[in-house]
């Protein structure tokens, strides 16, 4: 009998030593995918193509949707940006690029308040500094205010590094002044290369390109 109780204390040791051999082997393995994954995710993002696109379209008539070219289409739609709506639904977007102001945003707003419509503001560092109520003005109205970067630099020019900043930096200051947080990213000039859609989402945005030009209203 006292033999029987301590084989039976060995097999529990043994059953209990190969329960934590396996657990440790098994989190180590877990642990090594995980960090491999991560890994692959940054290499991919960083290996992407960098060349230069600039955003250009065909406008093919007034009751066509304009033509955003295959290549611009593709990369789009592969980061879930946004550049038309619904060929279905009769709706126009409004899309302002504010890199600084030269009179018309307050106008703008005017405009846009007293037929009840809301429009999408995509500013840069210099704009939301100097013109703090103005931006304050649109989230008041209801309005969507966008990142632009901080210093509008063309996005495929600059290292992951700095196109980081650029955009967190901004993000940053404009919760820090409003308490409001961007979703939506226009880059600056239309320019931008699969490598920064890609760094763009990764950062939590949405990028927003346009499918008609109006006018420039400052800079874009």
């Amino acid at each position: 009998m006292k033999l029987l109780k301590k084989n039976l204390k060995i097999l529990i040791g043994i059953a209990f030593l190969l329960c934590v051999v396996i657990s440790w082997v098994m989190y180590h393995k877990i642990s090594e995918k995980a960090l491999m994954t991560s890994s692959s995710i940054f290499v991919n993002a960083s290996e992407l193509s960098n060349k230069k696109i600039g955003w250009g379209i065909k406008n093919e008539g007034k009751e066509i949707q304009p033509d955003l070219g295959a290549k611009n289409k593709q990369l789009i739609d592969k980061y879930n940006g946004i550049a038309l709506g619904s060929a279905d639904k009769k709706y126009v977007y409004l899309t302002f690029d504010e890199g600084y102001e030269a009179g018309y945003t307050s106008k703008i707003l005017d405009v846009l308040k007293e037929n009840d419509v809301h429009a999408a503001f995509f500013i840069t560092g210099y704009y939301l500094n100097k013109e703090t109520d103005l931006v304050k003005r649109m989230l008041d109205d209801g309005h969507i205010v966008g990142n632009h970067t901080v210093n509008h630099y063309s996005m495929p020019t600059i290292d992951d590094e700095k196109l980081t900043k650029e955009i967190k930096d901004l993000h940053t200051a404009m919760y820090e002044k409003t308490g409001y947080e961007m979703k939506y990213l226009r880059p600056p000039m239309g320019e931008y290369s699969e490598r920064t859609l890609c760094m763009t989402q990764d950062l939590g945005y949405t990028t927003v390109m346009w499918s008609f030009r109006i006018s420039r209203l400052g800079s874009e």
